[in-house]
């Protein structure tokens, strides 16, 4: 155990006798499966941070995403006593697992479903009220699981979730770094990123190679932009066509994925230096580009890889 992970420390009060994700996995006869990347918390200092993120009141509804051994499920269960859990779990032998050891907990309900699949909208509208957003994201999936998130931000107030170190250092980053690019521009065009802890190897069983790090997120004010924006989806274009060739000038990045004549004019309509690169731009910046570029242009198809 390292410094930090205080795996021994008394856990929330009335939880101290759930069992740790070590001792679930031998009791249930399973072992961390590298196929679904799992790789389970077993750290009290770090689900206590993440608890306390996630909670705002006793009745909240909460989704958590890859609830796993359920030792996460049932210290959020005990935080909303009057709310609910939805805990989705894809895996067959984790469900089986919440079952057996979440029985008789009246505020979890356990659903073996694809997190990619879920209608957060719909539970939403099951509770009548906006709901929270939970979980450990797979990597692999991890931001397509936050914008799945963002798109329904109008039905959640609040989201937390652990992913790995690389990517929340990517999504935080601010302009002109090796780190700052489109994923951290899109997710903070509509939301606002807060760090919440820090995650070491250690934290785990079995121990990942990586580090991890618990981010918030919290929609932006009547669910707007950070800045006005007509065209979602051409916005999005154009802050990849940025980044899409970073040793590239902006100029020249946007050149490659839109005509030469509107990419000029819309930099010259703002004012902005195309000899800079796509990453020294702030948000506001993109966006300006973005309205100054017309919508519908036919795209440049990509430059022929030779192999």
């Amino acid at each position: 155990m390292s410094a930090g992970d205080d795996t021994l420390r008394p856990s929330l009060a009335g939880v101290e006798a759930f069992p740790d994700a070590r001792v679930l996995l031998a009791k249930h006869g399973l072992r961390a499966k590298k196929s679904f990347g799992q790789n389970f918390l077993i750290s009290e200092r770090v689900f206590r941070a993440i608890v306390d993120a996630t909670v705002i009141a006793d009745d909240d509804w909460i989704v958590e995403i890859g609830s796993g051994l359920g030792t996460l499920t049932a210290r959020l269960c005990e935080r909303v006593p009057e709310g609910k859990v939805i805990a989705l779990e894809y895996d067959a032998d984790m469900v089986a697992v919440l079952k057996a050891e979440l029985a008789g907990v009246d505020n979890v309900d356990i659903m073996q479903v694809d997190a990619m699949r879920y209608d957060l909208k719909m539970a939403a509208k099951w509770r009548g009220d906006p709901i929270t957003v939970c979980g450990n994201l797979p990597y692999h999936i991890a931001s397509q699981l936050i914008f799945r998130v963002i798109k329904a931000r109008a039905v959640v107030k609040r989201c937390v979730v652990m992913v790995q170190k690389e990517m929340a250092d990517r999504i935080v980053a601010p302009p002109g770094g090796k780190e700052y690019g489109a994923l951290g521009v899109m997710i903070r065009t509509y939301v606002d990123v807060k760090t919440v802890a820090k995650v070491g190897a250690g934290s785990f069983s079995p121990p990942p190679k990586i580090d991890s790090t618990v981010l918030r997120l919290e929609p932006l004010p009547g669910v707007a932009a950070r800045v006005p924006i007509a065209d979602e989806a051409h916005y999005s274009k154009v802050v990849h066509a940025a980044f899409g060739q970073r040793r590239k000038t902006l100029r020249n990045a946007l050149r490659a994925v839109f005509p030469d004549e509107h990419v000029d004019a819309a930099l010259a309509q703002t004012g902005i230096d195309g000899g800079r690169r796509g990453e020294t731009l702030d948000i506001p910046e993109f966006a300006a580009v973005a309205a100054a570029i017309p919508t519908g242009l036919p795209v440049i198809p990509a430059e022929p890889v030779l192999r």
